[in-house]
């Protein structure tokens, strides 16, 4: 399945980019290694994640077309 993953703040810097397509897709975690090989930095930050603009928690179940955002941790104020 084609997934859009959307990268947000320090998260966008970190990989040069504000969205990547990946194709082929399987499983969240496949989605999760894939990242990993792409972008091995990211290991060094914590993030949120969402999954069709809400926030995730749990691996998802992925369809056709799903949108993850990973955003930096943020605060209220």
């Amino acid at each position: 399945m084609d997934i859009s993953v959307l990268f947000f703040g320090v998260l966008a810097e970190v990989t040069g980019t504000h969205r990547k397509h990946y194709r082929n897709i399987k499983s969240f975690a496949d989605l999760k290694y894939r990242l990993q090989d792409d972008f091995p930095e990211l290991k060094h930050y914590h993030f949120l994640t969402s999954l069709n603009n809400e926030i995730i928690h749990e691996e998802p179940l992925l369809r056709e077309g799903d949108e993850i955002a990973y955003m930096p941790p943020f605060a209220g104020g």
